[in-house]
């Protein structure tokens, strides 16, 4: 008989725990459920990156001397220089620069050091690629500039998690005399 009652006794425990944990769950739940959404729509939605982003490297040839600073500050000699002795005017002549982001670190070592300011890094971080090889970007390729996300007509530009102010994570919908943490999106625009 004993035995019985202890059996029912765990079986009526177990179901008051397992009811427990199922309405925690449901109150965890229905508390995300009134939450708005945070989460990025990418496509037509991104967020405007920090101002010390560093993304695709940006290459002038009209500034390049071709003295491969670049290359030795690279941690994995990546920029390709190819350039060419000019006896008559007796300096080197560039032929040739290409970059391949797929194997590019994004360390900014080559920008930080260029001598003459030819590279610089840009917001553009959409590198991805069916095929690798693709990602080898030339002279041509490094010469042109990205689209900005806050210029771009078919995107809404969103704010970084980094410009709302201290313990505030909703993104939407900020009252417009409220703290930030860092400069408003539309300070960060090149006028």
């Amino acid at each position: 008989m004993f035995k019985f009652l202890k059996q029912v006794s765990d079986y009526a425990l177990g179901t008051w725990a397992a009811a427990k944990y199922i309405g925690q769950g449901f109150s965890v739940t229905f508390d995300h459920m009134r939450r708005r959404p945070i989460t990025v729509q990418y496509p037509y939605e991104k967020l405007i990156p920090s101002e010390r982003f560093r993304g695709r490297i940006h290459f002038e040839f009209d500034k390049c001397i071709a003295c491969e600073v670049c290359v030795r500050v690279c941690p994995i000699n990546l920029p390709v220089v190819d350039w060419e002795y000019n006896k008559e005017a007796k300096k080197k002549e560039l032929k040739h620069y290409s970059i391949d982001f797929g194997v590019c670190i994004f360390c900014g070592n080559c920008v930080e050091y260029c001598p003459t300011n030819c590279l610089s890094m840009t917001e553009e971080y959409e590198l991805a690629t069916y095929d690798r090889h693709e990602l080898n970007y030339d002279n041509v390729a490094l010469g042109r500039l990205p689209t900005k996300v806050t210029q771009d007509p078919m995107v809404t530009p969103l704010r970084e998690l980094a410009y709302l102010p201290k313990g505030i994570m909703e993104p939407h919908d900020l009252p417009k005399n409220s703290p930030r943490a860092g400069s408003f999106p539309e300070d960060l625009v090149e006028k």
